[in-house]
């Protein structure tokens, strides 16, 4: 039986082209329609947002899915990092800036009649799976925070294969200028 197509569709927030293009993929297998939310404020400079969009539009080309692009503000991050700046990475800065962009990611799938959402960071082997889950469900507020562990069945190896297959920009660092220490 087929589902309702409202009922499927699914933001994901994306924190560049190389980390969606799997996740993408897995979730149209898995029956949803995908709109892609590329929100990245912790982005160190204007430079590095542009590169990662590109890449992130031409893995949305690629799949056919839709893409929301929130407006580069990097002053929000640093407000919100405010403090904890020498942070270790995977600290405590990282749950914050997580925390900022996930809660942009509900904010954003409410706007768009949309009540599930789930992000791709969950892909990268340095992120913690558990934690982002735990954060995605606390801010869902109404919505369906969908936990999927996408580096499962070498999914981190299939969307670094993708992103080598497009030749998409592969970025060194997660995305702050703290990140580069």
């Amino acid at each position: 039986m087929e589902q309702n197509q409202e009922n499927n569709r699914i933001l994901i927030h994306a924190c560049c082209g190389i980390c969606s293009g799997y996740p993408i993929e897995l979730l149209k297998e898995m029956g949803y329609e995908p709109v892609v939310y590329f929100c990245n404020p912790n982005l160190d400079r204007r430079e590095e947002f542009e590169k990662r969009l590109e890449a992130q539009k031409i893995v949305c080309m690629y799949h056919w899915v839709d893409l929301v692009i929130e407006e580069y503000a990097h002053d929000e991050f640093l407000s919100a990092a405010k403090g904890l700046e020498n942070e270790p990475e995977k600290g405590k800065r990282c749950d914050v800036c997580i925390k900022l962009r996930l809660s942009k990611a509900a904010k954003k799938a409410k706007e768009l009649g949309i009540n599930k959402f789930t992000t791709s960071l969950v892909i990268s082997p340095h992120k913690n799976f558990e934690k982002i889950t735990k954060i995605g469900n606390d801010i869902a507020d109404g919505l369906d925070y969908i936990a999927i562990d996408f580096k499962k069945k070498d999914g981190f190896l299939k969307t670094n294969n993708l992103s080598k297959e497009l030749g998409i920009y592969r970025q060194n660092y997660c995305g702050c200028e703290f990140s580069k220490r």
